[in-house]
């Protein structure tokens, strides 16, 4: 009896410790954000995803302070000092600059977009 004892004990605890693993590993998952380019590539119309070539991973993310240029795309209700511009690469064409897509510090919220001009 001692034999099955211990073999019993040794399979539920694999099972538990294999609960757990799994149970833990889903709460990391669902505690993670979802990364700024992200956000700003679901903003975007069908017309402005299409021109972007490879992935909207190959964006640069950068925190910007709102500037006057800035003001005159964005939200006329934000008033935070500094938002995130996302600027999708290889996104330019003849007559306008890549596509830039400014995203409210909680990094979750739009408040505004742009295509660049060409200087």
């Amino acid at each position: 009896m001692g034999i099955y004892w211990r073999d019993s004990l040794r399979k539920t605890t694999i099972l538990l410790f294999l609960v757990l693993t799994m149970t833990s590993c889903g709460l990391i998952e669902s505690k993670q954000e979802t990364p700024i380019e992200m956000v700003a590539y679901a903003a975007l119309t069908d017309e402005e995803s299409e021109l972007i070539p490879v992935s909207p991973k190959d964006s640069i993310v950068n925190k910007v302070t709102v500037n006057d240029e800035i003001k005159a795309v964005i939200d006329k209700k934000y008033n935070k000092e500094e938002v995130y511009s996302v600027t999708f690469k290889h996104t330019e064409n003849n007559s306008s600059g890549n596509l830039v897509v400014f995203v409210d510090l909680d990094k979750k919220t739009i408040v505004g977009k742009i295509k660049q001009g060409l200087t």
